[in-house]
């Protein structure tokens, strides 16, 4: 699989993808609900971490308020939040913690209908995974 930018990257590249510096940390964050969105923000990050363009961490874990984790994203360089739908619950859990070191992408946004009950296609996954990419290579 190919990195952000396009080109084979090894697990150690990772920070430097789309346009970072070599110790850039940029750690990625997916919807948990129960739509077809939820799986395609899921699905996303995942193409996203093993692309190389950052690492997925436990929004659970930032939700739950455990300070280390917390503390990881604080001190990440950029957090991508991959929210399902217009209801942000991984935004909300960033601005609860007082984290202002985020992007957001909205799958609902990128006029994919949240739908329970249905599966995701590929089309989906790569259309929200486009959209991080656009995102993340803005991020100097």
């Amino acid at each position: 699989m190919s990195d952000c930018c396009g080109t084979p990257k090894s697990n150690d590249a990772a920070r430097s993808c789309c346009g970072g510096s070599g110790d850039k940390i940029v750690l990625l964050y997916a919807c948990s609900g129960g739509a077809n969105v939820a799986e395609i923000s899921d699905k996303a990050a995942r193409e996203l971490m093993f692309g190389g363009c950052g690492t997925m961490f436990c929004l659970a874990g930032l939700g739950a308020d455990i300070q280390g984790m917390v503390q990881t994203a604080r001190d990440a360089d950029l957090n991508l939040v991959v929210d399902g739908c217009p209801m942000d619950c991984a935004k909300n859990i960033f601005d609860r913690q007082g984290l202002t070191n985020y992007r957001q992408i909205k799958v609902t946004d990128l006029g994919i209908e949240k739908v329970k009950g249905i599966r995701c296609t590929q089309e989906q996954v790569d259309k929200v995974v486009a959209k991080a990419k656009e995102v993340l290579s803005n991020q100097e």
